[in-house]
């Protein structure tokens, strides 16, 4: 059945990119700021006014622990909302998949396009947070850029989940159940603010299925040199949810437009 086709990524998934970021040059300016914003005022408020309290944490000054985990978690919030919102904006009250369907593109590369420009999306809010912690001294240093093309990977993780919803949902309220009981727990579990060993046996064994627990794995490695084992593995998990959650956005994307 087509409804069940495996997806074919072609290049008019890049099409579907460039009118994103065509649409999104308009807003450039407030995007930058809240860019820079929001990443500053978690630095200072809980780098240095917790870390006042709380000194060092797993070796290192808390404000570099704290700034390698916010760019995962900022990566994962920055293409989780725009894969919900902006995606369901797009395909149901403006009804633009509507008319990119009536060009050669099918599905496959309308929501290809969109997880591509979830990431891209990422690695600006990444790249933002990455200069703020560069500023206030708490990166390793150029070897630290390497963590760009990681916050990419971290934003296709997180697009295709965000797709499912948006293909599930009927109205803007469907995505708070996503963002109480998915984005939240992640946020606050996955080794963001504290080390996920200090959390209950039981706990640690269910955060370590979490997308954003590998993702904050792979970043603090990078952007302060903590200690990695196993970076494929992590690497995996990142890769599974982004292609399983691609495909089951596609299949419900077409249910949903009859196609």
């Amino acid at each position: 059945m087509k409804l069940w086709r495996i997806p074919r990524v072609r290049a008019g998934a890049l099409a579907v990119w460039r009118r994103n970021i065509l649409v999104w040059r308009k807003l450039l300016v407030p995007a930058v700021l809240m860019n820079f914003g929001e990443p500053t005022l978690y630095l200072l408020g809980l780098g240095f006014g917790l870390g006042h309290f709380v000194g060092e944490m797993s070796g290192m000054p808390y404000l570099a622990f704290l700034a390698s985990g916010i760019i995962a978690s900022s990566a994962m919030t920055t293409s989780s909302f725009e894969g919900m919102y902006s995606v369901f904006t797009r395909m149901v009250p403006q009804k633009t998949y509507e008319a990119i369907l009536a060009t050669p593109l099918e599905v496959d590369d309308i929501l290809a396009g969109e997880m591509l420009w979830c990431a891209t999306k990422s690695v600006f809010s990444g790249i933002a947070i990455l200069a703020v912690a560069a500023m206030l001294g708490v990166v390793q240093g150029w070897v630290s850029l390497w963590v760009i093309p990681v916050v990419f990977m971290i934003g296709l993780c997180f697009a295709g989940p965000a797709m499912i919803m948006s293909a599930l949902a009927y109205n803007y309220d469907f995505f708070n159940y996503y963002t109480v009981l998915v984005i939240t727990p992640m946020f606050i579990l996955s080794g963001v603010f504290y080390p996920i060993d200090t959390l209950p046996l039981a706990m640690q064994g269910f955060v370590q299925i979490l997308p954003l627990t590998h993702a904050v794995m792979l970043t603090r490695a990078l952007v302060v040199g903590a200690d990695l084992s196993q970076p494929l593995v992590h690497f995996g998990v990142l890769m599974v949810y982004a292609v399983v959650g691609y495909y089951v956005a596609v299949v419900l994307v077409r249910r949903k437009l009859r196609v």
